[in-house]
């Protein structure tokens, strides 16, 4: 099974730069979006064999994420249940018969980490979120998580270290996350690849330049770690300040 996850950076943006092609030309089983930037009615965007599922914030023109499926879930849940959480469309939920897929953005903890405590709530909310479908059956979960774990994913470490998505505070609950039960699709096939983004800055030259950040992953439960047959992220894809990240499956 292939999988594909984009934060978009604006939905209707994207379809005027051949988003149509790059869907298309993925042929992937599911397909999951991030920072949509709509409201319901806004987009009637569709592909034939494919069901969509959207999540949109209360506030216009922010955030939101969204699925497009070729196969029927049995169940859909959007948020986590938790109000203080769930006005800004960030967590969409699929259950399958072998797997739960979960696509998410989360928060971005802002200049001058002006929302890294509501981050950090935000992290242990979601942790305990897919704690609790972990224990029914494997997880798949994926998007822009909005933190770069390791030295490794991101080209200038020393000089962000209190920078929003490369705080201690963030990347030790990626750890905590990684350490529950959970396996960095990306890392565990190519432990060692540097210069790996998946996110650059409209500023400076960064995606010319490759100054980059890896912000955006496919988590899957340890049990499943074994059936990861490819992991890629695919920097050739333009149309937004982000590039598509995929996993294939033995599923």
């Amino acid at each position: 099974m292939k999988f594909v996850s984009w934060n978009v950076n604006g939905l209707r943006a994207v379809c005027g730069k051949g988003f149509a092609d790059i869907f298309t030309d993925f042929d992937a089983d599911f397909f999951c979006l991030q920072e949509i930037k709509l409201s319901a009615g806004q987009l009637d965007l569709q592909f034939p064999g494919y069901e969509a599922f959207w999540n949109y914030a209360e506030r216009k023109g922010y955030s939101g994420t969204a699925i497009f499926s070729r196969h029927k879930p049995l169940s859909v849940t959007y948020g986590m249940g938790i109000a203080e959480h769930d006005s800004e469309g960030r967590v969409i939920t699929l259950e399958m018969p072998e797997f739960f897929l979960v696509t998410v953005y989360t928060p971005n903890s802002k200049d001058g980490l002006l929302r890294l405590e509501y981050r950090m709530e935000w992290e242990a909310a979601f942790r305990e979120y897919l704690l609790g479908l972990d224990a029914r059956k494997p997880v798949i979960v994926c998007g822009d998580m909005n933190v770069a774990h390791k030295e490794i994913d991101l080209k200038n470490p020393s000089t962000n270290r209190r920078s929003a998505g490369f705080t201690d505070e963030e990347r030790a609950c990626m750890t905590q996350l990684l350490d529950s039960g959970f396996t960095d699709s990306f890392r565990h096939l190519y432990p060692d690849l540097e210069g790996a983004y998946s996110w650059w800055s409209y500023r400076m030259r960064a995606r010319e330049r490759n100054a980059g950040w890896r912000i955006d992953y496919f988590l899957v439960s340890d049990r499943l770690a074994d059936k990861i047959n490819e992991a890629r992220i695919h920097n050739n894809i333009f149309g937004s300040d982000h590039c598509p990240v995929e996993v294939e499956m033995n599923l």
